[in-house]
């Protein structure tokens, strides 16, 4: 099976260049031109993964992205030329799983396509049927691993794909200590120096969803200078 690719960029030229390295590693695309045409595409054709242009004419890129949360939890990769740490944190606050910036050599967003496409649907490849039929629970928290659903309390809560990833390693294993690059990295992807706030900001966005009060959590637990755990306790 091809994943279909949507790139949604209004440099024409970066699409061209895009689609042509994506389609050579196998993907099918579907190009957009602006945030409009992208956020149709993602609502009424199947897509597999999203890479969005900031700067996209009609919705940009920041505001395409809380508006695909609101229906499916694909994976979203930003491309941008603000390389700012604010705005790769605001990217992924508001439910993006990759930041890419500009310039960027195309092998690498080839490669991340690739690392975010196996995070997203490697628990739900049917490879695993005991995986398939498991729910994992800790406290109020229950996890579906195939259907890729959380619970808190018999209420819902919606989780990007690379917070799924991350939750679902730790609920596995409750009590065991993960490095950031151990959460990063088990699921296929690699980890590198400028990753270490990327995996922060996943976890604060997982405490705000997941715990009653995130500055005093009850589930995931930071242990200085090791990493990541998960417990419950009253």
């Amino acid at each position: 099976m091809s994943y279909v690719v949507l790139i949604a960029e209004d440099d024409a030229d970066i699409r061209v260049l895009l689609k042509l390295y994506l389609e050579n590693s196998g993907y099918r695309t579907i190009q957009a031109d602006n945030g409009d045409d992208a956020l149709s595409v993602v609502r009424n054709e199947h897509v597999d993964l999203a890479l969005l242009d900031i700067m996209l004419p009609g919705l940009d890129g920041f505001r395409l992205t809380r508006e695909i949360r609101k229906f499916t939890n694909i994976p979203v990769v930003i491309l941008s030329a603000k390389d700012q740490d604010c705005d790769k944190i605001l990217g992924l606050n508001i439910g993006a799983d990759d930041y890419l910036t500009k310039p960027f050599n195309p092998l690498e967003v080839v490669a991340h396509v690739q690392s975010c496409l196996r995070r997203y649907y490697q628990l739900g490849s049917g490879k695993d049927k005991e995986i398939r039929e498991k729910k994992l629970r800790i406290g109020k928290l229950c996890l579906d691993v195939y259907q890729m659903k959380l619970e808190k309390d018999g209420v819902p809560i919606d989780l990007t794909a690379t917070e799924f990833r991350i939750l679902s390693q730790m609920m596995k294993e409750p009590g065991r200590v993960f490095t950031k690059s151990q959460l990063y990295g088990q699921s296929g992807g690699y980890f590198g120096e400028s990753d270490d706030k990327t995996m922060m900001v996943h976890i604060s966005k997982l405490r705000e969803k997941i715990e009653d009060n995130p500055k005093e959590p009850k589930y995931i637990k930071t242990i200085r200078g090791l990493g990541y755990k998960i417990e419950y306790r009253e």
